[in-house]
């Protein structure tokens, strides 16, 4: 079940340095991803500008840049929004991150470091320590998707295609986001097969199963959104 949602939320933290789009598009995305503005959120301009502490058209550059990760959508004369999770995008989303998620991980096979794969180790060991460090309930699903993100960032890191990591980074907001609504509807499905899941990863990237590999990083994703997917469609 989701949380409630925030009534008031805390006031956005200010910009260090006038004028920086980045800086304005790295706010908001944090502000995005920790349900200040949750998904359909109207996201204006001014408002923005006077939170942050920047000029509007460093918060109009900001959001562009939110736009091209998908992260936001704007419409003429209906503004700027921040994209709801439903059925169609999560359908196009993880399709589309499922085959690359197969060709990272086939080639990171090939070309991958031993130092690079044991970092992928040390991040499963990371993700072990969060889950069996605390109580069921006191479990951070926002810590242990950071380590699931940068297990997957590693793994297109070391796949060596600089074209297939911008693709990554192409929908990577989009997976962050609908990952924590993932986490937010069924939080025990998430906890009870984030670390199996990885660990198999990492060792078939140590193995010559290029076949099987294959087909588990798929199912990785596949069961990801099937367990989205469910939530949702679940009574609240």
């Amino acid at each position: 079940m989701s949380a409630d949602p925030v009534l008031h939320p805390p006031p956005l933290p200010k910009a260090s340095r006038r004028g920086l789009a980045q800086e304005a598009a790295d706010l908001l995305r944090e502000a995005i991803f920790s349900g200040h503005f949750p998904p359909g959120s109207q996201l204006r301009e001014v408002e923005l500008a006077g939170s942050l502490g920047v000029s509007r058209g460093s918060v109009r550059e900001g959001l562009a840049l939110l736009q091209r990760e998908g992260l936001v959508r704007s419409v003429w004369h209906r503004g700027t929004t921040v994209i709801d999770v439903t059925v169609e995008d999560i359908e196009e989303v993880y399709t589309l991150r499922a085959a690359l998620d197969r060709l990272a991980a086939t080639s990171a096979q090939r070309s991958s470091a031993e130092s690079q794969l044991d970092e992928l180790d040390s991040l499963v060991g990371a993700m072990a320590d969060e889950i069996g460090g605390a109580a069921a309930d006191d479990v951070s699903g926002a810590r242990l998707l950071a380590l699931d993100l940068a297990f997957h960032d590693r793994i297109y890191d070391a796949a060596g295609n600089r074209r297939l990591t911008a693709a990554w980074h192409a929908v990577r907001s989009q997976v962050h986001l609908f990952q924590l609504r993932r986490i937010a509807l069924g939080h025990e499905h998430y906890r009870a097969r984030v670390v199996d899941e990885h660990r198999e990863l990492a060792a078939l990237l140590r193995s010559d199963d290029r076949e099987t590999l294959a087909r588990r990083a798929e199912e990785h994703v596949d069961s990801a959104r099937r367990s989205l997917l469910d939530g949702l469609s679940s009574p609240a």
